[in-house]
């Protein structure tokens, strides 16, 4: 039998949990988690919990500024990064330069500094870096790919492509660590490099120019006062006057959320359950962003975080015709008492239709996914921990290559709108030129 291969965590919030499942369970005969490093002590012991609930034995934890002992110690062969989107760099460098190969949440980082410095110990240490862009492999939007590849629409020209973020997943990035733009880099950031991601999937490019316009229009104090509205509490967990608020969400109702962050509190002074109406919040909740790809195909792109449904519509217009793509994620997410539903999982809708130039229109079947982000999570866990994960005909594995396209459009984003300035990619940071689409 072929020995485990081994892997140590880095930050054990919620996210942290999928890859936890993953090697414990569907793949823990040929994977091997050996390690927790956390800021909190209180989470890796929640993380552990469950691992002893399901016969498993507790891990080694580490304090996060133990990282160097826990890579000496438990030898990974790869780490995870799970932690902070702004903090990414530090665990990525550090374990390369330690030996080993990485596996990183979306974004890969958050800047552009950042970004160069690790695409300096990626050329210093020879060692991988993979990124977690797990939308690729819902089947809609692999369906999206398979259309283009096999030239039904041509070669792609352009691109319209508006996502929708409802008031419980959209808002939740209001209460988190995430409104602060210094530790998320913003929506365009942190929560469209998925988007650009398959755009530049999709169309097999990557960015060239970038020009975008963006407000904090819903969320934040001003924007509740001008509406009238007055909201005086910090956070929701605990407050009274709260207890009707729609937007609430509050860390003792679920069991994860007071193991992971109630209980965290005193250790990491984070609040998970921020209002969504106060103040500091230094990210905007409506943008729209237009760019010129390598292969001279033109993307609009729109996000809004406050939208009363979830999903997207997205349309690739080639040479031979026009796909379009409709994705319901979440329509119905409050629940009989108000509150606010995470709206995870299997999509609700999801409709794929292609328009021939001259030709009659044709709907494709699309197949049904379980699990997270549309039935993309199990499929992608599949290919990084299976020890034989079957072909992929469609190159869904990101790169360190395509984690920095995809942050390039926000970060060019970011930079537009600070200056109102047309951004060119390649002034800022120069990608591999990609062939043009056929």
């Amino acid at each position: 039998m072929s020995q485990k291969k081994r892997y140590a965590l880095i930050g054990t919030g919620s996210r942290a949990g999928m890859f936890v499942d993953a090697i414990t369970n569907t793949y823990r005969d040929s994977a091997e988690l050996v390690a927790f490093a956390d800021l909190s002590q209180t989470r890796m012991n929640w993380y552990n919990e469950q691992l002893k609930q399901r016969g498993y034995a507790a891990l080694p934890t580490y304090p996060a500024s133990d990282f160097d002992r826990m890579i000496a110690e438990t030898k990974p062969d790869t780490v995870i990064v799970t932690t902070m989107d702004a903090t990414h760099h530090q665990y990525i460098i550090r374990a390369m330069e330690l030996g080993c190969d990485v596996i990183s949440e979306k974004p890969m980082t958050t800047d552009l500094d950042k970004l160069r410095a690790i695409y300096d110990a990626i050329d210093r240490t020879g060692k991988s870096l993979r990124v977690t862009f797990n939308y690729r492999y819902a089947p809609a939007y692999t369906q999206l790919r398979d259309v283009v590849m096999q030239g039904k629409i041509g070669r792609p020209l352009a691109v319209d492509f508006s996502w929708m973020l409802d008031t419980s997943h959209g808002a939740d990035y209001f209460r988190r660590w995430h409104r602060e733009k210094h530790n998320s880099g913003g929506l365009l950031v942190h929560k469209a490099t998925h988007h650009f991601d398959l755009v530049n999937w999709w169309i097999d490019s990557y960015p060239a120019q970038v020009f975008a316009m963006g407000n904090l229009s819903f969320y934040g104090r001003e924007n509740a006062e001008a509406r009238g509205e007055h909201y005086d509490y910090k956070r929701y967990t605990g407050e009274a006057a709260a207890a009707k608020d729609p937007f609430a969400l509050f860390l003792d109702d679920k069991a994860v959320y007071k193991g992971l962050y109630l209980n965290a509190e005193p250790e990491t002074g984070y609040l998970r359950d921020r209002n969504v109406f106060g103040e500091p919040i230094t990210i905007e909740d409506t943008m729209n962003v237009t760019v010129r790809y390598q292969n001279g195909v033109l993307l609009s792109y729109c996000l809004i975080a406050y939208c009363p449904w979830e999903g997207l519509r997205v349309a690739i217009t080639g040479t031979k015709g026009r796909a379009e793509l409709d994705i319901v994620e979440n329509i119905n997410h409050l629940q009989g008492d108000g509150a606010a539903k995470e709206s995870k999982g299997a999509f609700k809708a999801a409709t794929l239709r292609v328009f021939p130039m001259f030709g009659e229109p044709y709907e494709i079947e699309l197949p049904q996914g379980e699990g997270g982000h549309g039935g993309a999570d199990p499929v992608m866990l599949e290919q990084i921990f299976a020890p034989n994960p079957p072909y992929d005909p469609y190159h869904r594995a990101a790169s360190h290559i395509d984690g920095a396209a995809s942050i390039l459009v926000g970060i060019s984003g970011n930079l537009a709108m600070q200056s109102g300035k047309l951004i060119n990619v390649d002034e800022l940071f120069r990608l591999p030129e990609r062939e043009k689409a056929q």
